[in-house]
């Protein structure tokens, strides 16, 4: 397993990392015991980077993961967020929350769901708009000073926000949607990550598993799939991007390698070098698709390569937003 840099730190963590919150809710069908495996198996490949929130299951996520590790902490890079807030009953979102005093209690929550004393690195998985992100990130400070979290992220946040964010204390990674459909990042963003040393994680980076090539019809999902409220899920947008995959399945045909393990090489190949801050999240709950994710990372993409994918996946060709409006109102661009 290749490894970088966390942000500015000595941390080494995975070039790819395992996001699990699909093994509490969103995606389908549930399996303790396999998702457990499935994190026993990233870890056995040297897949560190573990990939929570305290509302994946409105904090079922956390002590998912954090009963797989509980024998294994040593060899895992544990990452949670806070700031999204739900309705235990309705499930529904509440808002989102930056507030110092929530942040204190938020992670305080978190270390008690996931069995830890300190959590490796700490987000806000999103921007509160009503709260001056530099008293947010105090708070988060003073996290890191107690001893409760070791580094401090943000999620979904443009580059004016991660500067200051930045000058109250540093910013060891910025999550934010990146694939051959969600390319809004590139630009400010991540030049802004680049400069400023921070480690820029791509969540959802085959597209919520549209780029797998494995979803042909609305069908295919579950009935209670998040997908099905998803715009690129639904409708003529699902068709036109069902037919931009078959493209990217044709290309990697031509490579021998599967359409997944092409979108994953191509989100991997945007930043390469010594000083890499691209980490891939790739979000399974099976050890199957877990190992088919693992083996991109011994795809090499040349320039004529790229220049195909680019030639059928331009930047913005994916039809419909990537969340509904409502939740696009706490993405920053």
């Amino acid at each position: 397993m290749k490894t970088i840099s966390l942000g500015q730190s000595d941390n080494q963590v995975s070039v790819m990392g395992l996001g699990c919150m699909g093994m509490s809710e969103f995606y389908g069908d549930r399996d303790e015991r396999e998702s457990i495996a499935t994190i026993h198996r990233a870890l056995d490949l040297g897949m560190n980077f573990l990939d929570t929130a305290d509302m994946y299951g409105i904090g079922e996520n956390e002590k998912l993961v954090g009963r797989a590790i509980r024998d294994r902490r040593d060899r895992a890079f544990l990452c949670t967020k806070f700031a999204v807030m739900r309705d235990p009953q309705t499930k529904g979102m509440l808002g989102v929350s930056g507030r110092p005093e929530y942040v204190r209690s938020a992670c305080d929550a978190s270390l008690q769901r996931l069995g830890v004393e300190t959590i490796d690195l700490y987000y806000q998985h999103r921007v509160d708009p009503q709260v001056p992100i530099e008293e947010t990130v105090g708070a988060m400070a003073e996290l890191v000073r107690d001893g409760k979290v070791r580094h401090l992220g943000l999620s979904e946040a443009n580059a004016d926000t991660l500067r200051r964010a930045t000058a109250v204390h540093p910013i060891a990674a910025l999550q934010s949607e990146y694939s051959l459909f969600s390319r809004d990042v590139e630009g400010d963003i991540l030049k802004t990550c680049k400069e400023l040393g921070i480690t820029f994680v791509a969540y959802s980076p085959l597209g919520r598993g549209f780029l797998s090539g494995q979803i042909k019809s609305i069908d295919d999902l579950a009935p209670d799939d998040y997908r099905r409220m998803a715009p690129r899920f639904q409708g003529e947008n699902f068709q036109k991007n069902l037919e931009l995959v078959k493209k990217i399945e044709e290309l990697a045909a031509k490579k021998g390698c599967s359409a997944s393990q092409l979108a994953l090489a191509w989100v991997l190949a945007q930043d390469q070098g010594k000083d890499s801050h691209i980490l891939a999240l790739v979000g399974t709950k099976r050890r199957k698709y877990l190992d088919e994710n693992a083996q991109a990372l011994q795809i090499v993409l040349t320039e004529a390569d790229l220049d195909q994918i680019e030639a059928v996946m331009p930047k913005g060709i994916a039809a419909g937003p990537r969340y509904p409006e409502m939740a696009m109102r706490f993405v920053q661009s």
